[in-house]
Order: structure tokens, then sequence, then C-alpha cells
């Protein structure tokens, strides 16, 4: 495998059509939004994505979710203990974790875990840093979020006088449209510490690109989140020609003239402009 040795930094854009992209649980699960009103996605939502197409193409993934769990261990704390057994150093472990999971090396990891009932068993405190760093999503403009009120057919739990008991009422929260933009960067001496590679960042652009395949849900139905573009720059150096902050504010997104409530990506002018000697490589999504 070809060692990383240009830095790279990208955009996303994803449209989001009556549907809820990134719930907040602590505001009733309704689509995340900024003081100003403009949608927001997590960078830990993203990245969750990420790492379920990952698992979708064969890769082996240390932060799964439950119901894509395809090793048997129930923890975190069991997978790192059972797969990693001896090490020689704090080095010696992270190299391991690194070689054994795509997204440790990818986006790093926290392992610090108590020394188990098992006595040959000892504790982990390890960091590993990660070359892949995203941003957390935001739309263009500010959303509009729609809100229904849903009763369920049945109830969960039975009741003495045999009528519907409170748990079945709830409400569903969308939005009504909204153009996010994802940044990100990979930065190249992390990648070398890491051992991400280029075929592994051929992967991550592949992720991206199909990021909503497999992640249909009742709040995200089929064909309400898409991936509009992707943009990709490859620096021809590490360190890179320009900023981050240069290469991603290099596209603009501006609503039309007229347009007071956008409904489509057609509302918007997308502008990119030329950064000189980096072109980047522009994608269509799915």
């Amino acid at each position: 495998m070809k060692a990383l040795e240009n830095k790279i930094d990208f955009v996303v854009l994803v449209s989001v059509a009556n549907a809820n992209p990134n719930g907040d649980p602590l505001n009733g699960n309704r689509p995340r939004t900024t003081y100003t009103g403009n949608g927001e996605i997590s960078d830990v939502c993203i990245k969750r994505k990420i790492r379920n197409r990952l698992q979708d193409m064969g890769e082996r993934i240390f932060v799964q979710s439950d119901e894509r769990c395809d090793d048997g261990f129930n923890s975190l704390s069991d997978r790192a203990g059972k797969t990693i057994t001896s090490y020689a150093s704090k080095d010696d472990y992270a190299a391991q974790a690194c070689a054994q999971w795509f997204d440790v090396r990818a986006f790093g990891q926290v392992f610090a875990y108590k020394k188990g009932k098992d006595k040959d068993k000892e504790s982990v405190s390890v960091g590993v840093r990660g070359p892949v760093s995203i941003h957390q999503a935001i739309s263009v403009s500010p959303v509009d979020i729609n809100s229904m009120q849903i009763t369920k057919s049945v109830n969960s739990e039975p009741t003495d006088d045999g009528k519907k008991s409170s748990d079945t009422m709830g409400s569903k929260h969308m939005v009504e449209f909204g153009l996010y933009k994802i940044k990100g960067a990979i930065n190249v001496q992390l990648a070398e510490k890491t051992g991400v590679t280029e075929e592994d960042t051929e992967k991550i652009k592949e992720c991206l690109r199909t990021l909503f395949i497999n992640d249909s849900s009742s709040a995200r139905p089929d064909g309400s989140m898409e991936v509009v573009k992707l943009y990709w720059w490859k620096h021809n150096n590490k360190i890179g020609q320009y900023s981050s902050a240069k290469v991603h504010n290099a596209l603009q997104i501006t609503q039309k003239q007229g347009v007071t409530y956008p409904k489509s990506v057609e509302d918007y002018e997308i502008t990119l402009t030329a950064l000189e000697g980096l072109e980047p490589e522009v994608i269509d999504g799915i």
C-alpha cells in the first residue's frame, strides 16, 4: 500500500428534504439548529455514517453501533482487550490498534479502560490522534422545521381501563429543506503515524460519495437525504499549498436573487474560486 504523501481537503454538499438529519436528544429530538436558525449535523453523526459505510465495504471498525456489531463484542473495552492481548509499550498498543481498525487510524481513539477482574488483563490508557478531521455540517440558509403529532395503534403496556395510554402519543420533526456543507481534511503528518494510506483515502472518498446508502429510517426515508457534490482537493505536498480554511472558503454558496425560501439546490448559486495550482476533483453523489 502506498503511503499518503499529499494533504487532502474536501467539502460535501448534502441536501435534506422532509427529513431529520440529526436529532437533538436534549430538545425532544428536533433537528439540530444553531442560534441563527441554520441546520446542523454533528461531526459525530457524520463519522457514524462513514463508519457504517466502511463496514459495508468489509472494513474492521472499532466503534460499532449495537445493531451493526459483527464481531460478538458488546463493549469497546471487550473489543480492545480481547483483540490486543499483549503489547510492549503504548506506542506498540497504538500501532496494533491502528492496524486492526480502520476508524482508529482514520479518526483516532482514546483507549482508557480500567483493569478488569481478570488479573492478567492490564489497565489501558492510550490516545491516538487521527489524521481525518471533519467539521459539523451547517446549512447554507436557516431551515424551517415542521412538526407533527403521531400516535401508535396499540398501547406499549396494558392499562386498567383499556384506553390508550400516554405513551401512544408522540411527535415527529423534520427539516422542510436544507443544503448542508460538510468540510474536512486529511493531515499527512498524522497519517504517517497511524498508517493511513492512499488506498484508505480513496475508501473515505467513496464513503462520502455514498454517505446515505443503508442509512434510511422513519426520520430519514430513502431519497430524503442526498449527496449533491463532493469536492476533493489533493495538494502537491504534505503540508498543503493553501490552508484548509482558504480551500474550504473557495466554495461559496449564495441564494439566487428573488429566492426568499430555498426549496431545492437549484435555488442556490454555487461558485468555485480557482486556486492557482490546486484543481479539485468534483464528484456527483450516487
